[in-house]
């Protein structure tokens, strides 16, 4: 096993800068997921990692060892695709054994290898099949064990599940998950979809425009993300956004169609905030009642529904509630928020902390 290390780590063609100066640790052993949205260099920055990319700045470093000039083939690491690229006229036992013939491994330990990662996979009842005689999560089993038998010290895994329907790639979510518990070996996974990171990861780096936005547990980035971009990237339903204008001296904010409410200490002058808010953090006709809307949508997801209320303004808000709640669309219903679960953000995006060691009673004065 082994960690990781970037320094000012960059890559540009031309005049295009992709990775904009990127320093991170990643720790030996850990689960390290990148995210962000499509066009943010999370899969440029893994093939960086891996040696398909050539480094333009700065240094990648596994353990102790730079190896910005070292080939892909030295660098003691094993990446699965998006694609599963199995050899179709090889059986899965020759397929796993391929690559470690190439390096003409003893047949012993080849042997050893390979029974040892289908053993892992429980694929044994497999070995003997071609990829045209697999199903879809099959494959990608396949795919993982070419990777496990070469025993790496680090496992690069870009998005590996976008090709499989939703139940199968919750069944691989868990199945990865818990070959890390097992091998306990590096692993850094990148995904589009936040949440395969929120399950999966140890830590999660979010990626926006070549640079990073926050790094940190996925609680930490649900619970205090540090600016808009990651409250409205982590979490899902996405978060609720609320341009509110400070007046009386910074002890209220007016949202309109909400209307005014007290705030906490905040140490920021600015005159206008963002305020966001979970879903599962807006009450219907309970916490801190702040205004009404009304609803416009009601999906029932069987253990929850997700409301779509309306302000008077014309903005949605979106709203959780029980799996047996009786909403309809059209009921004009009152708001209130825990006002604890709150996140204040300034004019620049990023997060601003209550100095108060508790809220403000709530009072309400706006129009609704």
């Amino acid at each position: 096993m082994a960690g990781l290390t970037l320094r000012n780590v960059g890559k540009s063609y031309g005049a295009l800068q992709i990775i904009k100066g990127l320093n991170l640790d990643i720790h030996d052993g850990e689960f390290l997921v990148l995210v962000g949205p499509s066009g943010c260099g999370k899969s440029t920055l893994l093939r960086m990692i891996a040696g398909l990319e050539d480094i333009t700045d700065g240094t990648v470093a596994i353990g102790a060892q730079v190896v910005n000039d070292l080939p892909a083939s030295k660098r003691e690491l094993s990446m699965v695709f998006q694609s599963y690229a199995l050899y179709p006229h090889m059986t899965v036992r020759k397929n796993l054994a391929f690559g470690l013939q190439n390096f003409r491994m003893p047949r012993a330990e080849v042997e050893r290898r390979v029974a040892d990662a289908a053993r892992i996979l429980q694929i044994e009842p497999l070995m003997d099949r071609k990829p045209r005689q697999l199903s879809g999560g099959q494959k990608q089993r396949v795919a993982i064990g070419r990777a496990i038998v070469r025993e790496p010290k680090l496992f690069l895994f870009d998005e590996p599940l976008s090709n499989l329907d939703a139940e199968l790639r919750v069944q691989m979510r868990a199945e990865l998950a818990s070959l890390y518990a097992r091998l306990g070996t590096t692993m850094i996974y990148v995904t589009h979809d936040q949440v395969e990171a929120m399950t999966m990861a140890s830590r999660i780096v979010v990626l926006r425009s070549g640079k990073i936005e926050q790094v940190g547990t996925p609680q930490e980035l649900y619970t205090r993300p540090q600016n808009l971009f990651v409250a409205g990237f982590i979490g899902s339903p996405k978060i609720n956004k609320l341009e509110a204008k400070v007046t009386a001296g910074g002890r209220t904010a007016n949202v309109e169609g909400l209307g005014d409410f007290s705030l906490p200490q905040l140490p920021t002058t600015d005159s206008a905030l963002t305020l966001c808010v979970r879903p599962g953090s807006l009450r219907i006709g309970a916490g801190d009642v702040v205004g009404e809307g009304v609803i416009r949508l009601v999906e029932y997801l069987g253990n929850e529904t997700l409301l779509h209320i309306a302000l008077s303004s014309g903005q949605i808000l979106l709203a959780t509630a029980g799996g047996q709640a009786a909403y309809r669309a059209g009921q004009t219903v009152p708001i209130g928020f825990d006002m604890a679960d709150l996140h204040y953000f300034d004019a620049s995006g990023e997060r601003v902390e209550p100095q108060a060691s508790a809220f403000a009673q709530q009072g309400v004065s706006g129009t609704h």
